[in-house]
């Protein structure tokens, strides 16, 4: 007679896990930034509300004058039992911060078109969930001057440790909002006035010329995860669809490359805008598209 085996279980939770959970049920919500790059941003942004700082000797002298100047006192651990509550994965090179996520603001005041800024570049994700990927594209972000980069509360890469040390400090200083429903922000930020592009492999349009029809106005390029896309109704609320072209057939990028490329091409905006003719259609839009400008 066969014996049925036995019923295995889900398997345990890490130590390291149940510390962080732990510590989540305990008090306001937190993240644990790692890395002496992540760290030391994190240090020195002011916005950023902090609770612990885990540190091995060789980190903290290497950290020594962010420490000094964020009044912080520092707990010194063994290298070799590093007590924060980190995946055993993390190259966190003997420095991890406890702090609580940053908090931008709402929507409207922080992408609303201004005299001095009438033409904002914004970056939307819809659900791209992988922290490296969103990482990177905030680091794409700051660089060329994006305004912010929006993607959804929930089914997004959350601000974690991997996000912030992928993003190589941007995430201190780039804008990355969290809404509610990524629909209805694109509905309202469509009612500010932004052009709203969705990139998409199997466009008609090239990205070059969608974004040169937008001239003059506020930009936002909607970009989904790999594999899945934009859902149908982030398709359907884009202004337009458009690809980046590829000189080969079996060319493909990921979604932070592809956002670093059609942001560096939407930054070429306000090069161009100093030329005469372009400026002209600048001024032709903002006249007849009648988007509002806040003051």
């Amino acid at each position: 007679m066969s014996q049925t085996p036995p019923r295995r279980g889900k398997p345990a939770k890490p130590k390291w896990a149940i510390a962080r959970d732990r510590a989540k049920r305990s008090g306001p919500e937190t993240v644990w930034l790692f890395g002496l790059h992540a760290v030391r941003d994190a240090l020195a942004n002011p916005r950023r509300q902090r609770h612990r700082l885990i540190v091995t000797p060789n980190a903290a002298a290497k950290l020594a004058e962010a420490i000094a100047a964020a009044g912080i006192e520092p707990e010194i651990a063994d290298p070799r039992k590093f007590t924060a509550p980190l995946d055993p994965q993390s190259v966190h090179q003997g420095a991890a911060l406890e702090a609580e996520p940053l908090d931008w603001g709402g929507l409207e005041a922080l992408c609303a078109p201004t005299r001095a800024h009438p033409a904002p570049l914004i970056v939307l994700l819809d659900r791209v969930t992988d922290p490296h990927n969103a990482g990177a594209i905030l680091r794409s972000a700051e660089v060329f001057g994006a305004r912010a980069v929006i993607a959804p509360r929930h089914h997004s890469a959350p601000e974690t440790g991997a996000l912030a040390k992928s993003a190589s400090g941007a995430l201190e200083r780039q804008p990355y909002l969290k809404v509610r429903n990524l629909g209805d922000a694109m509905q309202q930020l469509a009612g500010m006035g932004y052009a709203l592009i969705g990139l998409d492999a199997t466009a008609e349009a090239a990205l070059g010329p969608a974004i040169a029809a937008a001239a003059g106005q506020p930009l936002g390029l909607v970009l989904g995860a790999e594999g899945a896309g934009l859902r149908q109704r982030t398709r359907q609320l884009c202004g337009a669809l458009a690809r980046i072209s590829a000189v080969s057939e079996f060319g493909s990028l990921n979604v932070s490359n592809a956002a670093a490329v059609a942001l560096y091409a939407a930054s070429e905006r306000a090069a161009n805008a100093k030329n005469p003719l372009v400026s002209k259609i600048i001024a032709h839009n903002i006249a007849t598209k009648g988007y509002r400008i806040e003051t």
